[in-house]
């Protein structure tokens, strides 16, 4: 699944990077990733939040894990973003949802499209686990993380295999 890096601040996710190729190339987005998020200010490296990082790990493993819990720092968003990230939050491991399905469970029914752009832009993937949210009809459709759809396929491999 490639490096991951993790963005936060107390006890609150800013960012999830996933999917790099190396420990460098991780640096490099969390550098630029920083840039954008709590004022540019200056980060340095270090084991940040040591309980979330076992849980990723144990995710990565192929072991069901429960990230329901983890506080995420939305920051300006609307109404119907936030209504998608809680509806996202609810699918189970192992399951997956239609981008129409999401759109009516977030109160929004005919809203695909911009599920998909929800999707497309979510800053917390696996927290937020969008690489579960499928075209209709089963489709893969996409995912914006390096190695793009290759690694949506594996997330959604490796979960249904540990059901």
């Amino acid at each position: 699944m490639g490096w991951f890096g993790l963005i936060g601040q107390g006890d609150v996710v800013l960012r999830i990077l996933i999917g790099h190729a190396s420990a460098e190339q991780v640096r490099s987005a969390a550098a630029r990733a920083v840039k954008t998020i709590a004022g540019g200010t200056a980060s340095t490296e270090s084991d940040w939040n040591p309980k979330l990082r076992r849980k990723l790990q144990d995710f990565a493993r192929g072991i069901p894990t429960d990230f329901s819990e983890v506080k995420l720092e939305l920051g300006r968003t609307t109404p119907f973003r936030k209504r998608v990230i809680e509806a996202t939050r609810k699918i189970r491991y192992g399951r997956t949802l239609a981008y129409g399905e999401l759109a009516a469970k977030a109160g929004s029914p005919g809203a695909a499209r911009a599920i998909g752009t929800a999707m497309a832009t979510n800053l917390f993937p696996i927290i937020v686990p969008c690489h579960r949210v499928i075209a209709s009809g089963g489709a893969i459709g996409g995912f914006s993380a390096p190695h793009g759809i290759e690694l949506k396929k594996r997330l959604l491999d490796m979960e249904a295999e540990a059901r």
